[in-house]
């Protein structure tokens, strides 16, 4: 690394752990940067800024489309800044898988929210990334956290059998739930649930009370029933509304609750440590496929070898293991 490079990481370091709003932008930019020469320089940013992370309760909210997730964040992340926490959330959009585009509307939904000194609000694109968060949300909670962000909230962009991937990113798995949809189970999928710390079935106020009440109890009879470890307490159901502000305190308690027990006993450090190393996993996987991708054997054979897979000539096995032998010489 040369040495004006250094002393650009070091600058960009430094106005991150001071809490500089424009340095924390900056750096994320470059951390969800796709460049080889962004994703070096977000390697060494990340290497000076990882001793100052790990401090956040990092909690990750799911739940099915039309449950009011930003709505939901927005109510308790303004409680938890009105408690003087400094709250940081990554709004995952979803992109198109023609055009790749996203919306990016999270902001605009969070308006009271976004508007507070102590929050920090950045959508990103899932980039067609499976697991309902982005390919770099670990690395963006890194950066939040070196920032001083005392909770990560990440909403993901659904709910789905993909979705838990966001479970190895967080401390704490909420999710949502709508209620009078019929089957409480209906779009959530019993993978998510086996994982899943909390549910709050939100939208309970008004006429909806007792249809909110009457779901948390159909989802809590199912979740007795869906543990691997019988042993294993399902859990907790509450009811929650984000636009009266019921119930978040109780849900707030509970985070905390479960994040300093989880601390107290080194369940907490062992999970971090071994979402730590599927990330290593995740990394070297990645840079094999561009390895793979970019090798020119493989380019050279490519276009063959998928047109004779598309002509039946070959099968998509004998295809595959033809451009692997290109890529091992």
């Amino acid at each position: 690394m040369s040495d004006a490079r250094a002393t650009e990481t070091d600058a960009l370091a430094a106005g991150v752990r001071r809490g500089d709003r424009a340095a924390l932008a900056r750096a994320i930019t470059l951390v969800e940067g796709r460049r080889p020469d962004q994703e070096a320089r977000a390697q060494e940013l990340l290497a000076k800024l990882l001793p100052n992370a790990g401090g956040s309760a990092r909690v990750a909210i799911s739940g099915v489309p039309g449950v009011g997730k930003s709505t939901f964040i927005e109510a308790l992340g303004c409680l938890l800044v009105e408690r003087g926490l400094r709250v940081g959330v990554l709004a995952v959009d979803p992109s198109s898988s023609v055009s790749g585009g996203s919306i990016m509307g999270d902001k605009s939904r969070m308006h009271r929210l976004s508007q507070h000194e102590l929050a920090y609000i950045r959508p990103s694109p899932s980039a067609t990334t499976l697991g309902g968060v982005t390919r770099r949300t670990r690395e963006t909670i890194v950066v939040l956290e070196a920032a001083g962000y005392d909770v990560v909230l990440v909403e993901t962009v659904g709910v789905g059998q993909s979705e838990y991937a966001a479970r190895d990113l967080v401390d704490l798995f909420c999710v949502l739930a709508l209620p009078g949809a019929g089957d409480e189970l209906q779009g959530i999928k019993r993978g998510i649930l086996e994982v899943c710390d909390v549910i709050a079935v939100n939208k309970c106020d008004g006429e909806r009370r007792l249809s909110a009440e009457n779901a948390a109890r159909q989802l809590m009879s199912a979740l007795s029933t869906f543990g691997a470890d019988p042993s294993d307490p399902p859990p907790p159901v509450l009811c929650v509304s984000a636009l009266e502000g019921t119930g978040l305190a109780e849900l707030w308690s509970l985070v905390e609750e479960r994040i300093a027990s989880e601390r107290a006993d080194g369940t907490l450090e062992a999970r971090r440590r071994d979402q730590s190393e599927r990330w290593m996993s995740e990394r070297v996987r990645e840079a094999l496929e561009r390895s793979f991708a970019e090798d020119p054997a493989v380019a050279a054979l490519d276009a063959e070898v998928r047109r004779a897979v598309r002509a039946g000539e070959l099968t998509p096995i004998q295809g595959a293991e033809r451009l692997l032998a290109a890529y091992r010489g």
